[in-house]
């Protein structure tokens, strides 16, 4: 059975995709951007502020699967650039500080993302 996952808690969709499908017990996340969801907007131009929105957006979207970071069995960070690795890692550690196990992880630099953003997470979760 295929679910689509929607809150207004985290940001609409930029195109012609779902914030997350479920499918049985399986939830597969799109990839969330540093955009706040009341105003649309992304917010500073700023990594650790860009990756900390990042990782609320999920939560908002886990949540509204019934899931939790502890859940996510795998994650994509797309990185504009690379040297921000160690900010970024430091904030992803304490979004998993309650998860029993870490998830699986790939982390690429791209050229560039959507909005401007210099920081994007796409996600797999288990329940």
């Amino acid at each position: 059975m295929k679910k689509v996952i929607a809150t207004t808690k985290a940001p609409a969709a930029l195109g012609p995709y779902s914030q997350a499908v479920l499918v049985d017990n399986t939830l597969y996340g799109s990839g969330q951007v540093g955009i706040d969801p009341a105003s649309g907007q992304l917010v500073d131009a700023d990594i650790e502020a860009q990756t900390k929105q990042v990782l609320a957006n999920i939560s908002q979207v886990l949540v509204a699967a019934d899931m939790t970071f502890a859940d996510i069995v795998k994650t994509t960070i797309f990185l504009e650039d690379v040297t921000t690795f160690a900010q970024v890692n430091d904030l992803y550690a304490a979004a998993f500080a309650d998860a029993a196990t870490l998830p699986a992880r790939s982390t690429v630099e791209v050229a560039k993302l959507p909005a401007g953003a210099l920081i994007e997470i796409e996600y797999i979760a288990s329940k």
